[in-house]
């Protein structure tokens, strides 16, 4: 048999890592042990997995998560009122598959975004299509995108992700053309696709945070309902691990004990002190 072609074939049929695992069979002396079949279905195997991690890859990459977050890293030890069956719950990606909303209100440093991006990877894992951005960011480049003629594919592109994280909402006053832009967009996503909303205002107080009635009873009706809240609490992670760094640079000091200067010095008669 040749093997070459074979080899050559299963390249140019772009199935690289079945070509791989292909020569690797050859070099395993116990292989012929298993019948063809077994065989097969090993490179097919091979092929399939290297595909999905490719896949998983570049929906990570176009993901663009502001933080490398997973649900598996949450450290429940910290007292933050972090709802253990809910956390479980929403980590079986029904959430998305139903379309509805995350909104994950807390105090400054308590993880809002960190929370938002490990359920997005999640999402990435399951095989959906995730996206963040920061809302201010996004507005502008809305903004922006009317003059450039890019207005029209982006809401396109933002309409179409399956799950959109929309991180820092309230942190800056909007004006009427963003808040009909913000209103676009979650209406073009409205029971067709997720989003996560991260903000330090409380959501009793997004109406008043938007200004325009009209427009925040619109914005809201489409965002608020059917959707999952994380409510955080407790101090800014940040202060506590400085907390725990100094603590710990403090128990390192004592134990390798005071540093003696043994360096002898003179006067300038050469004297020794």
């Amino acid at each position: 048999m040749l093997l070459n072609p074979i080899v050559y074939n299963l390249q140019k049929l772009r199935l690289h890592s079945m070509a791989k695992a292909f020569k690797e069979q050859l070099e395993q002396p116990t292989i012929t042990q298993l019948s063809f079949e077994e065989r097969l279905g090993l490179l097919v195997d091979t092929e399939v997995i290297a595909r999905e991690n490719r896949q998983l890859q570049a929906r990570l990459r176009s993901a663009k998560l502001q933080q490398t977050a997973c649900l598996e890293d949450i450290d429940h030890s910290c007292q933050r009122n972090l709802d253990k069956s809910l956390l479980a719950t929403l980590s079986q990606c029904q959430w998305v598959a139903s379309h509805h909303n995350i909104l994950i209100v807390g105090p400054r440093g308590t993880g809002k975004t960190f929370f938002a991006c490990a359920l997005a990877h999640k999402a990435c894992l399951q095989g959906y299509k995730v996206h963040y951005c920061r809302l201010c960011r996004l507005l502008s480049e809305l903004q922006i995108g009317k003059g450039d003629g890019r207005y029209g594919k982006r809401m396109s592109e933002l309409a179409k992700t399956e799950v959109l994280i929309l991180d820092d909402f309230g942190l800056s006053i909007l004006t009427d053309e963003q808040r009909r832009d913000l209103l676009e967009v979650l209406d073009d996503r409205h029971d067709k696709r997720s989003t996560i909303v991260t903000s330090q205002i409380p959501v009793k107080l997004w109406h008043e945070t938007i200004g325009n009635e009209t427009l925040a009873d619109a914005i809201l009706d489409r965002l608020v309902h059917n959707s999952y809240r994380l409510e955080i609490k407790g101090e800014s992670m940040r202060k506590v691990r400085s907390k725990e760094k100094d603590q710990e640079n403090t128990k390192q000091k004592n134990i390798e004990g005071p540093l003696h200067d043994t360096t002898e010095i003179t006067n300038n008669e050469g004297v020794k002190k």
